[in-house]
């Protein structure tokens, strides 16, 4: 039995998903004890060995992207490493997968389960369309995705500037309500979680689950990069069987 999480959503029974947490690894301080990032100043052996425990507890391959804040959608391919935000597949075996420690972290699904994505979001990507564009990847009707709403910073400790509030504003008017004024002028307290619901939603897609889980303040079992600068990544993960 893994320390991982598992999703709450209405998946089909050859779906799979997890998303890992601090336990069960090898890292020293501060990346204690399961961090999955190559790029965060960690041991390479640790990363490598905390790596080979993740394939070898969820009998599956990893697809590793070099993640930009960019909207870039690939095919999901273990053997290499592309620059992308999202990935999906239709391989059994394969995981699309992505890194985080705030950013939030998105997994679709097909009600027919023929294929999955994984994608990351932090607000940049958001607010460009990665969600929009892992959408059209998969290139099924957007009402019969699932999706799935990982750990990701909580509107309690999400504050931003007005830039980012006007980035969603304009595209939605609706996502003011993700919004409210924080305690220090002009700053506001962001709702990543709804603002990704609101952008679905414009997609098509109404089957959402998930939200809710706040890596600022769970330290016990997420990294979190606004708490800590130097930490280590989650891996969110989906594959088909």
């Amino acid at each position: 039995m893994t320390p991982w999480l598992t999703p709450d959503w209405p998946a089909p029974e050859n779906v799979r998903a997890c998303v890992t947490t601090r336990a069960g690894g090898v890292s020293a301080e501060p990346f204690d004890n399961f961090n999955l990032g190559d790029h965060v100043g960690d041991d390479p052996a640790a990363v490598a060995e905390n790596r080979r425990r993740l394939t070898a507890g969820l009998a599956c391959r990893p697809a590793w992207l070099n993640q930009v804040h960019g909207v870039e959608v690939a095919r999901a391919d273990p053997s290499r490493v592309v620059e992308a935000d999202a990935s999906w597949s239709s391989t059994p075996g394969v995981a699309c997968t992505v890194m985080t420690a705030d950013c939030l972290p998105v997994l679709f699904c097909d009600r027919a389960g023929t294929r999955v994505a994984a994608a990351h979001a932090g607000w940049r990507g958001l607010a460009d369309g990665v969600l929009e564009a892992t959408v059209e990847a998969l290139d099924v009707d957007p009402g019969e995705l699932l999706v799935w709403l990982g750990p990701a910073i909580g509107p309690q400790a999400f504050e931003v500037g007005p830039e980012v509030r006007e980035a969603f504003v304009a595209q939605h008017p609706q996502a003011a309500d993700a919004f409210v004024a924080s305690q220090r002028p002009g700053r506001f307290m962001a709702d990543i979680y709804r603002l990704a619901r609101i952008r679905l939603a414009a997609k098509g897609v109404d089957a959402v689950y998930g939200g809710g889980l706040c890596t600022v303040t769970d330290s016990e079992r997420f990294y979190s990069y606004r708490r800590s600068p130097r930490t280590g990544r989650l891996a969110s993960l989906v594959w088909l069987i």
